[in-house]
């Protein structure tokens, strides 16, 4: 029996969300559902524990119907848990379900400045998060993959932004850039964007790069939009890459193998010729992959050079070591050595995001996913270099707030990437890698002083404890807040002293309207609104799509990116709207 389709009209985005008849939609929305949200582990207290401890959402899928006006099924899965429930078609029954892992990193609470005036975070360039967004809308099952797969940092720094980039003669290697401005979505409160831009050296400044590309040839990845993307990407690298550069490749299925030698990429044809030949088959000894691919990096191993891993796999390990600890263990030991890694997810149905994650922040890499030929190209010609060519390393940022002006505070996003405040100067403690040109942006909620904390249903609960009152005050009278980041050079060992610069921000008599804010804070702001919305974060502004709209709608000439998103969002609110 055919599902009758249901349209809600979502504010005035007048023939977007317009009735859908589509079998092909209809059957993939309905069919698709998490196989499963992985527990977050937990973290060291040592070096990463939060100042506050972010509320996780309720494991499963969110029922936008119920967001947007309709109701879920009585007595079902989705009436208690969110969970969208579907009627039962040929479809539905036999579409394999998806075995992709994502752990909760929950929503950050409000704090009370006078409690804790600290906010402290690793940078984080990864998308991963904002790719997995895409892969699914474009497949028209967007909203149905688990809503724990939403990292709002990832969606806001996949964008790029005009913010000041550092001079040649500058000391630090990036500049810090503030903004602020009014809440546009119907909340007394302030929105600081903080923005750090990278210096993009000189190509002939960049280091010689020794890169191993380790490739999942297991069967899982005979799909078209798995191995032969890798081979695509692969071979289309070779052509941004110097030739001072050398390349490896190492595969692993059952087994594993060493498919190149370390080869000047003068050998193009010779290096093509092995990534074209490459088939799948087997089982995933991913971690033996790991291993073989380092040996492979230390043979080849330029000194003072570029080292690095790139892993290009369709998600999960199955055989040999697949416990995140021992496999983060074994790629943070070899990160002293000076070996970084990267991963790189492809297709669909059976990405760990979670262990993903976890490998390339161990690894001092960056985190993405390839969705499709154009993707690959864009990752090869604009991203692949800024990921192994750091500029700093172990950056954290840390904003101290000033209490006789701030009431309270809310970082949005950066969950799994707190630091516990007094690690901020513990040169110790691993953070988050910046690439050349690589821009970092992060958002804050602000309560000035006299105002009040939004109430808002579901919200976590605020920190209770009081922060050190020892904890040195570094932030003047005049200040709003005091804007800090401490990094070290990229060739800097552990023991090394880090650098710190620090910006104080003073907030005039009142903070310009959104409509004329600095148009980065601007366009910031709408993605991470709606990437709330995705997340299913209780301050999700579910009734001012059509304020997102018209940012992204205002600003889709800026970029490809940028037009591509708006298309995303108008599908994406179309499926939040079915039934």
């Amino acid at each position: 029996m055919r599902t009758r389709i249901f349209c809600w009209t979502v504010l005035s985005l007048s023939g977007v969300l317009a009735c859908s008849d589509s079998e092909a939609d209809k059957a993939a929305f309905s069919s698709v559902a998490s196989a499963g949200t992985a527990a977050p582990a937990p973290a060291d207290a040592s070096t990463s524990a939060p100042a506050t401890t972010p509320t996780a959402p309720p494991a499963g899928n969110l029922d936008f119907r119920a967001m947007f006006g309709g109701a879920a099924t009585a007595g079902s899965a989705a009436a208690s848990v969110g969970v969208p429930s579907a009627a039962p078609s040929a479809k539905t029954t036999t579409t394999p379900k998806p075995s992709e892992k994502f752990s909760a990193v929950g929503t950050n609470p409000f704090v009370l400045t006078e409690r804790d005036p600290f906010s402290t975070f690793a940078a984080d360039v990864d998308t991963a998060s904002y790719d997995v967004f895409r892969r699914n809308t474009e497949s028209s099952v967007a909203l149905a993959v688990d809503k724990s797969s939403v990292r709002v940092e990832e969606f806001v720094n996949y964008f790029e932004y005009e913010y000041a980039a550092p001079e040649p003669k500058d000391e630090h290697p990036f500049r810090i850039d503030t903004a602020v401005s009014q809440n546009p979505l119907g909340r007394d409160t302030l929105l600081l964007r903080v923005g750090i831009q990278a210096r993009m050296p000189q190509p002939e400044q960049r280091k010689p790069a020794n890169l191993v590309f380790l490739v999942d040839t297991s069967g899982s990845m005979l799909s078209e939009e798995k191995l032969p993307l890798v081979q695509y990407l692969l071979t289309h690298s070779l052509d941004v890459l110097s030739p001072d550069d050398k390349v490896s490749i190492v595969t692993y299925a059952g087994n594993t193998a060493v498919r190149l030698q370390p080869t000047s990429v003068l050998e193009k044809e010779k290096i093509a010729a092995v990534i074209n030949g490459l088939s799948a088959g087997g089982s995933t000894n991913g971690a033996g992959g790991i291993q073989l691919a380092y040996e492979q990096a230390e043979s080849g191993m330029i000194k003072d050079g570029i080292n690095h891993v790139i892993l290009c796999t369709d998600g999960d390990f199955n055989v040999g070591i697949s416990d995140d600890k021992q496999l983060v263990a074994l790629i943070e030991d070899k990160r002293k050595t000076g070996i970084t890694l990267t991963t790189l997810g492809f297709g669909y149905g059976n990405l760990n995001d979670s262990m993903m994650e976890k490998v390339s922040n161990a690894g001092n890499g960056m985190y993405s996913v390839i969705t499709s030929k154009t993707q690959a190209s864009r990752y090869a010609e604009d991203r692949m270099m800024r990921t192994f060519l750091h500029v700093a390393k172990d950056m954290k940022i840390q904003l101290e707030w000033n209490d006789d002006k701030v009431y309270a505070y809310r970082l949005i996003g950066y969950e799994d990437r707190a630091i516990a405040d007094e690690g901020f100067r513990d040169d110790k403690v691993d953070a988050g890698e910046i690439g050349a040109g690589h821009r970092v942006t992060a958002l804050y909620e602000v309560v000035l002083a006299g105002k009040q904390i939004p109430k808002v249903d579901g919200a976590p609960a605020q920190k209770e404890e009081a922060a050190d009152p020892q904890a040195k005050r570094e932030v003047k009278p005049e200040d709003l807040v005091l804007i800090k980041v401490r990094y070290k050079q990229p060739g800097a060992m552990e023991s090394d002293a880090a650098k710190e610069v620090g910006t104080h921000y003073v907030l005039s008599d009142s903070a310009p309207a959104f409509k004329e804010a600095d148009k980065d804070l601007r366009y910031s702001v709408a993605v991470a609104a709606f990437a709330e919305i995705l997340k299913g974060s209780p301050h999700a502004a579910t009734d001012k799509l059509d304020v997102l709209r018209q940012v992204f709608d205002s600003q889709k000439d800026r970029d490809i990116e940028r037009k591509e998103f708006l298309g995303l969002f108008d599908k994406a609110v179309k499926l939040m709207t079915m039934p």
